[in-house]
């Protein structure tokens, strides 16, 4: 019989690590009712984060978004606690110490002597693992993972990871007390990077390898992704948000978890500009300068305007041709509309995961006339083309002043499988997809964990829908025969689905 009773509430939080974490998860519990008992082996760093957060409460009460009262009422429940065994009282222990995962055994192992055989042990770790943790653990059946997001306040997000021997009721207790303190709790398994950054691997390193193979310049590839898939940001810009001293060890910490699985392969770009020096924002230089901590962005190419000429659209996607055509009538263009163009003709392709000289050569087009359109998200606020090697100049210089008539802006890139916008997109879908495959998690909770933890658009499997998932199959696909990498290779949960015209956030 299924038991739907309510779980116990916690009532007395205690918290091992003042820092930013520490402070974050402090401030929500204290809002959500709770006593918490703050404790730092610094010296000064509990009062130091009390001043802190009283701060932020009393300035919420001069904005008038909380009352005087609220904000005295949140300060008294932050209590010091001078030593560690003045955390006996509490329910449940939270740490937010060094990434170590010794010095977190350590610390549960001293706290088990301490706090009751009823409290709860929760480790608010980003990358190790909860089961290890838990081993050393006289009660493990208790620990669990609890993990929290920078600004914890602002990331209305937290994770609530259970190991293989956490018991059922802890895990109720803890997504109970995730929705009492104002987050959404996904919950998911003691896996490599758990679900919000194991989701979050294909944005970063597809784009770094398409900067590894000179595809394109790392703004370029920010305003597509920005402009064209909808994202805050784009991957260079918050990989210099984060440093690259963060955001390598994270991948490379998951690609040796996961035994190298090529779809988190890291880029040796990162590995060489972390060796420089070149963090970003933080060092002031990254893919990116800072000046005075203001990103400078190159200007967009200017597009010189150039004499209409003949343009031929190639029909393999009715859909895709037909917006094309609307594009060239409304610049006032000819348009031709025979079966073959002709010598004079600017010719437009539309693949999917082809580069422009094979999808021109299946075509048996001349390579000379040819450039490639990015049609996965339409033309409406950026436009994306690509060249084979042996376009001609002039056929370059046509193209960017037809899509540019309106004024809209373009993006060249150099010839490759699949674009920009199409490989990210791919990859973050099949990812997402595996995620799915692998039950880390449920498809509602991966799609809204992505969406609040990582500020995407669409959750992964959403944005297959969102897309097509039979147009995501076939950029994969044609991504993995052109370069036999498996990084490409279709998760079975897409695969499935597509084939059977199913939306990917069915379970």
């Amino acid at each position: 019989m299924t038991n739907t009773s309510t779980p116990s509430p916690f009532t007395t939080l205690g918290i091992v690590g003042t820092g930013a974490m520490g402070r974050g998860i402090a401030q929500l519990a204290a809002q959500a009712g709770l006593e918490v008992m703050l404790f730092d082996v610094k010296e000064g760093a509990v009062e130091e984060a009390r001043t802190f957060i009283n701060g932020l409460w009393q300035r919420s009460a001069d904005k008038q978004r909380i009352t005087t009262q609220q904000a005295q009422q949140y300060s008294e429940r932050l209590i010091k606690a001078d030593e560690l065994n003045a955390l006996a009282p509490c329910d449940i222990v939270i740490e937010a110490i060094v990434e170590k995962l010794e010095a977190k055994q350590g610390l549960f192992s001293d706290l088990e002597a301490i706090v009751s055989q009823q409290a709860v042990l929760a480790t608010n770790t980003s990358s190790l693992s909860v089961t290890a943790i838990a081993a050393a653990c006289q009660y493990p059946e208790r620990v669990i993972g609890f993990h929290f997001f920078n600004p914890v306040p602002l990331m209305k997000i937290a994770e609530v990871i259970p190991g293989l021997r956490t018991s059922n009721k802890v895990t109720q207790r803890l997504n109970a007390l995730g929705e009492a303190m104002g987050h959404f709790t996904a919950q998911t398994t003691d896996t490599p990077g758990f679900l919000v950054n194991h989701a979050g691997r294909a944005f970063g390193t597809e784009a770094l390898r398409i900067l590894g193979e000179s595809v394109a310049d790392p703004a370029t590839i920010d305003r597509i992704m920005v402009d064209q898939g909808g994202f805050r940001m784009g991957p260079f810009t918050l990989l210099d948000l984060t440093g690259l001293d963060v955001s390598h060890a994270v991948m490379e910490s998951i690609y040796q978890q996961y035994y190298e699985e090529a779809r988190f392969r890291p880029s040796p770009l990162t590995r060489q500009r972390l060796a420089a020096g070149l963090l970003g924002r933080k060092t002031g230089e990254g893919f990116y300068r800072y000046i005075e901590g203001q990103q400078q962005m190159p200007d967009e190419p200017v597009i010189a305007p150039a004499p209409p000429c003949p343009v031929w659209i190639s029909r393999e996607d009715p859909e895709s041709a037909e917006e094309l055509a609307a594009l060239v009538n409304a610049a006032g263009w000819p348009l031709e509309t025979g079966a073959r163009p002709t010598d004079q003709a600017l010719c437009l392709l539309t693949p999917f995961g082809e580069d422009a000289t094979t999808c021109a050569l299946r075509q048996k087009l001349n390579a000379k006339q040819c450039v490639a359109v990015d049609m996965l998200a339409g033309l409406d606020k950026r436009r994306s083309l690509m060249t084979t090697p042996q376009t001609q100049p002039n056929v370059v210089d046509a193209a960017c002043s037809l899509l540019h008539h309106d004024g809209t802006p373009v993006s060249r890139l150099q010839d490759s499988n699949g674009f920009v916008l199409q490989r990210v997109i791919a990859s973050i879908v099949n990812v997402g997809a595996d995620i799915a495959q692998q039950g880390v998690a449920d498809p509602a909770t991966i799609d809204r964990a992505v969406e609040l933890g990582l500020g995407y658009p669409f959750g992964p499997l959403r944005m297959g829908d969102h897309y097509g998932s039979t147009r995501i199959m076939t950029i994969l696909n044609n991504l993995l025969e052109a370069t036999g990498d498996p990084r490409y290779r279709p998760s079975p949960w897409l695969r499935r689905r597509a084939a059977l015209h199913m939306s990917l956030t069915t379970a």
